[in-house]
């Protein structure tokens, strides 16, 4: 039974349902949904939004993003809170209504847990959820009072980063370690297990043998780290998950190998599942123009392993989509080398992915005729509220659900110049003059417009924390 008034529809809409698409409208109040159907079946309301004709999805859920990992200029804790006010900022503006982000520091996670769910309440522009990166002995130990507190999902580099940006201060993590993570989460419900999978073992002697032949280009950089090394670790993660009987997932999968690997476990009933990146969609290592700025981790690749990502989202090898926004102000992502410097001394990782997720998407994946809308709201936001325990509450244009929800024009262009980013300045990104075709006209949190035709309506903080329990996240 809808409400007699409530406080926003959004009419003349393309709305993408659990059900399918439909052509209506929604209604909102107090932050929930409370009607989809046709205008004829929905209440009154405060405020109506004609969506003339556009698609009307649910709010992207990026399931991969790490705040405050900028060790230059705040402490970890600083930066959290300096992160979750531009970079979500930034997500609103772009389509993204939550977002789960990775916590890193050497120190236990636990006793600083009340400060984790304030940096974000008091902070963001959306809610938020956790990952905990178990990387010290004491946080394997943490997990289980973890999964208590709403985290439950676990991240290992296997065994990537002792060496390659030691600064961090992430050990290896070998394949005992990795055996006893998968086999303490395996019961606990909910539980996963989140890999960054790339053998860094074989990846320093490609590094010593590239920069040996005077090599400093965006190409060495996906040399120095094959696809070979990401098919070695994936191969591992799937005998030890299916040996534990555990759940695994790995993140930013870049290569054709990978959706390989990942399609023959997962035809043998082994819970592993894998999501990718925008940029590995996008680009490849042949675009000279990127520089520095297309040094992520694991590297770009080539047109076949492109191809071969789109073809796992289609036939749902890959069933998930985040961005792995590591933000950092440009100075220290160039180490002061400039766009064209040192491949080798600049930080790995893509700015601002959470700003252009939803517009990459469309403009890459449904304008091109990669895949459906539906397919797109599946990956980049149903599946991923699965996933991490936030659904129905999230990922979903339904009844009850919370009214996170994003009108798309798919017809409507813009470059990724200066002026489209909101996040921490000077904006920058692997995506930095393309154009892209396919953008958020509104995007509505908790039944609330917060940007509109690009305006900032709203401010910072009053979100939730969102705590994953055995049955997931409640509805409110």
């Amino acid at each position: 039974m809808v409400e007699s008034t409530v406080d926003l529809r959004v009419v003349n809409a393309r709305v993408v349902t659990p059900d399918g698409t439909i052509n209506g409208g929604v209604a909102a109040n107090d932050g929930v949904i409370v009607g989809v159907g046709t205008e004829s079946n929905l209440p009154e309301a405060d405020r109506e939004i004609d969506a003339e004709g556009n698609y009307l999805i649910p709010g992207f859920i990026d399931p991969h993003v790490h705040w405050g990992l900028s060790r230059y200029e705040y402490d970890y804790h600083e930066g959290l809170e300096h992160d979750f006010e531009t970079e979500t900022r930034g997500a609103i503006h772009g389509g993204v209504t939550t977002v789960v982000n990775f916590l890193l520091q050497k120190e236990p996670y636990l006793p600083d847990m009340d400060f984790f769910k304030r940096a974000g309440e008091e902070n963001s522009y959306i809610d938020f959820a956790y990952h905990a990166i178990v990387h010290q002995d004491h946080h394997v130990e943490e997990i289980p009072k973890l999964a208590e507190e709403g985290i439950r999902s676990y991240k290992i580099f296997f065994n990537w980063y002792k060496n390659a940006s030691p600064e961090l201060g992430i050990d290896h993590s070998d394949a005992g370690g990795v055996y006893k993570v998968l086999d303490t989460v395996s019961d606990i419900p909910g539980g996963v297990v989140m890999f960054h999978a790339e053998n860094e073992d074989l990846a320093i002697q490609r590094r010593k043998e590239l920069q040996e032949e005077g090599r400093n280009d965006l190409e060495a950089w996906s040399e120095s780290a094959p696809n070979i090394c990401e098919a070695m670790q994936i191969e591992q993660i799937g005998r030890l998950t299916e040996y534990t009987d555990s759940r695994a997932y790995i993140v930013h999968m870049s290569t054709a190998e990978g959706v390989d690997i990942c399609k023959r476990y997962q035809e043998q009933g082994v819970n592993l599942h894998a999501e990718t990146l925008p940029a590995f969609l996008s680009h490849t290592y042949e675009q000279d123009d990127l520089g520095v700025w297309g040094k992520i981790s694991p590297p770009l690749r080539g047109e076949e392993s492109k191809t071969r990502l789109w073809e796992g989202i289609r036939n749902g090898v890959i069933d998930y989509v985040g961005t792995d926004h590591c933000p950092h102000k440009l100075e220290f992502k160039e180490k002061d080398t400039g766009k064209h410097g040192d491949i080798w001394d600049a930080i790995p990782g893509d700015n601002n992915g959470i700003e252009y997720f939803l517009p990459v998407m469309m403009s890459e994946g449904v304008n091109k005729n990669r895949i459906s809308m539906e397919r797109l709201v599946d990956v980049c936001s149903t599946n991923n509220a699965k996933r991490w325990g936030l659904y129905p509450r999230k990922g979903a244009i339904a009844e009850g659900s919370d009214a996170d929800m994003v009108i798309v024009d798919l017809e409507k262009s813009t470059v990724v110049d200066d002026d489209f980013y909101h996040t921490m300045e000077p904006g920058y990104s692997t995506f930095h003059g393309d154009e892209l075709t396919g953008l958020p006209t509104h995007t509505i949190v908790g039944g609330e417009v917060v940007v509109e035709d690009g305006e900032l309506l709203t401010e910072a903080g009053g979100r939730n924390y969102l705590p994953r329990g055995p049955e997931g996240v409640s509805l409110e």
